[in-house]
């Protein structure tokens, strides 16, 4: 009796040493299992395992699934990334809050850090949290004063209301009521309603200048606009206005783990789509849910996510580089559209079995507050130089120039910026110019024919100072802007000259 017991006892401790012992990795088992069964395929299912020989590209999956993970929602995300950025970036940098309205009192310079932004008309923005309430928004008429143009978006950066002569006031004075996600109460009677899919809106306005009229008269103009709760309709308080002219407004997204703080503090109060139950379900990998209020990923998450939108970063840039030919504004020039809306002529890229992610990320990636949608003779027109007269891509450290003809093909004006290919944002200089425009002829140097001659590049040439938008060895992505386009540039019988280099 008393060796049965003992030898219960050794077989106990003999297992249980076994059990202590390190865990094989299935790459070991493997192994081994090949090593003591011969393989033979008559033997063997069809499928359910690696082809034989097969390994992991990687030993840690967890980074690798929140490598992989970070990069798709870099792309799925950015367009509620960039457009959230100019709400935290006024919220943290210019004190701002819900329902004040950032007004420039002067045309934009570099320190407005924006994507392919405008410098030729002052800006006009704001924010407002639905979840507070119903909001109201009063526009004043166009007309003789002034008007404006622009887009007021949901959390996606899809327009919800287009604005101005060609929005839903159709010019005309008028008052907008934003409402929340499932509202159900009543809407007063003389509001434009729109509800909104999300809590949080955003808007941005181009005070455009009346005939005659100056930078001061379009400031004067912006600040008729009034924005506050419905629930204070009846003695709405006195409308606070935000003037950053002589401020740095940092609006870019990052590019690297800080874009996942912007993910969380969006998803993890907006509600999903359909559509993005998916990708809400794998970003509860890197630790971002809705509802959940804490985000404080480890270091490996970090990691991971650093690494994920870097590489998103340089993939976009260089399909960029790599656009179709078919983006091409006129098939013999180098410029392409700004505006590369989906098949339906809007900006949502969805179809009915597929979301296109890398065109919307495309877009997003090198514009902001696009229209709702793209129509046939749209209220302005942005062309961009992709490649010069050659076909090469603009360097960095060049000059080109640009022989801008007398007679462009707008009823209001053109204007032509340049922006850092990098970042898509004003270059900074000595001078700050980033644009030049119809504006400026009176000071520019002038053709015999009537047209001028615009120079991009780190120095000026000697007598065409006035003629030259700096680039300090930025690589540059110039853009012209047509306020107003005529059919001439909508039906495409007129065609913008090339860039052409200058210096080798």
């Amino acid at each position: 009796m008393r060796n049965k017991q003992f030898l219960a006892i050794a077989l106990a401790c003999l297992l249980s040493v076994q059990c202590r012992q390190p865990n094989k990795s299935n790459e070991a088992l493997q192994k081994e299992q090949s090593q003591q069964v011969p393989f033979d395929p008559s033997m063997e299912p069809l499928g359910g395992q690696p082809d034989v020989g097969a390994m992991p590209s990687t030993h840690d999956f967890e980074y690798q699934v929140k490598y992989h993970r970070a990069f798709e929602a870099t792309l799925w995300a950015l367009p509620a990334v960039a457009i959230y950025r100019f709400r935290a970036a006024a919220i943290e940098q210019l004190g701002y809050a819900d329902n004040n309205i950032i007004a420039y009192s002067e045309v934009a310079s570099p320190k407005l850090e924006a994507i392919t932004a405008n410098s030729s008309t002052p800006y006009i923005t704001a924010f407002s949290d639905l979840s507070e309430g119903p909001t109201i928004l009063e526009v004043p008429e166009a007309g003789a004063d002034g008007s404006l143009y622009g887009q007021i978006v949901d959390h996606w950066q899809i327009t919800i209301a287009d604005v101005g002569p060609s929005g839903l006031d159709k010019g005309k004075a008028a008052k907008y009521l934003f409402t929340p996600p499932g509202y159900d109460g009543a809407v007063p009677s003389g509001y434009i309603h729109v509800p909104s899919p999300s809590y949080r809106i955003a808007f941005a306005f181009r005070s455009v200048r009346a005939p005659g009229k100056s930078v001061e008269d379009a400031y004067a103009y912006a600040k008729r606009l009034r924005m506050f709760r419905l629930s204070e309709a009846s003695n709405p308080p006195e409308q606070k206005f935000i003037d950053p002219s002589r401020e740095r407004y940092p609006t870019l997204p990052f590019f690297n783990d800080k874009h996942f703080n912007d993910m969380h503090a969006i998803f993890s109060v907006e509600n999903a789509k359909p559509i993005d139950k998916v990708m809400m379900g794998m970003l509860k990998t890197l630790g971002i849910e809705h509802g959940k209020t804490t985000f404080t990923p480890d270091e490996k998450t970090r990691k991971a996510m650093n690494q994920g939108s870097v590489d998103a970063y340089y993939y976009l840039m260089e399909l960029w580089d790599n656009y179709p030919k078919s983006w091409l504004y006129w098939p013999d020039r180098h410029y392409a559209s700004l505006m590369q809306a989906d098949k339906n002529k809007t900006f949502s890229y969805e179809y009915k079995n597929s979301v296109d992610i890398e065109t919307k990320a495309l877009q997003y990636f090198q514009c902001t507050y696009v229209p709702k949608v793209l129509s046939e003779n749209p209220a302005t027109q942005y062309i961009m130089a992709m490649n010069d007269a050659d076909g090469d891509l603009l360097q960095a450290g060049k000059t080109y120039k640009v022989q801008v003809p007398a007679e462009m093909p707008v009823k209001q004006f053109w204007a032509l910026t340049v922006y850092d290919k990098a970042t898509y944002s004003f270059i900074y200089s000595e001078s700050n110019r980033t644009t030049l425009s119809s504006y400026d002829l009176p000071s520019m140097q002038k053709n015999e024919d009537g047209s001028v001659t615009i120079y991009v590049g780190p120095t000026a040439p000697e007598g065409y100072e006035n003629n030259w938008i700096p680039t300090r060895g930025k690589r540059p992505m110039p853009m012209f802007r047509l306020y107003g386009p005529t059919e001439a540039f909508n039906q495409k019988t007129f065609k913008m000259p090339d860039f052409v280099k200058v210096t080798s």
